[in-house]
């Protein structure tokens, strides 16, 4: 597999979950460390996580933190398929309703809105472990890096293992 691709999820009606159950939940939650170290390789990494989702039939939105990233995913989005059409909306803020099965958030995700959510905010929202399907996604960029260390300990402190597919490796 290129280090572009994202790896694969799980089937959603899949239940490969253990005795108690926490298997099945780790399973849903996913940890992507790209091998290319841009911006540009992060997002598009996240727009192949939103399409193969919608085309899973999810409603899924992806977390960011500025008005400039958003435009660049509105874009990549737009042109991710010449073949495809993704509807898609900019939520600049909890008081903005998406009726799109696809949103790009730069606020807070609400649990029972979204299937899958994708995080490139330096904030981890609070509910994390209430969420369908999570991903994170992250690069060698010290900083991003570290960010996003920050959200694998606290996912850890929810009780959840993320499963880490480190593509620097490969």
């Amino acid at each position: 597999m290129q280090d572009s691709q994202p790896q694969t999820t799980p089937d959603p009606g899949s239940n490969p979950a253990g005795p108690s159950g926490q298997e099945d939940r780790n399973q849903r939650y996913w940890f992507h460390i790209l091998a290319k170290n841009t911006p540009a390789a992060r997002n598009l990494h996240a727009v192949k996580l939103v399409d193969k989702a919608w085309h899973q039939g999810d409603r899924v939105c992806i977390v960011c933190d500025t008005m400039q990233q958003a435009q660049e995913l509105d874009d990549l989005i737009w042109n991710f398929s010449p073949d495809a059409f993704i509807p898609h909306t900019i939520v600049p803020d909890s008081a903005t309703t998406c009726t799109d099965r696809v949103g790009i958030l730069l606020c807070p995700p609400v649990a029972e809105d979204w299937d899958t959510v994708i995080i490139l905010s330096a904030t981890l929202p609070a509910d994390a472990d209430r969420f369908k399907r999570l991903a994170l996604v992250a690069h060698s960029d010290p900083n991003v890096l570290n960010q996003a260390r920050s959200h694998f300990k606290q996912l850890r402190a929810l009780g959840i293992e993320p499963r880490v597919h480190d593509q620097r490796k490969r």
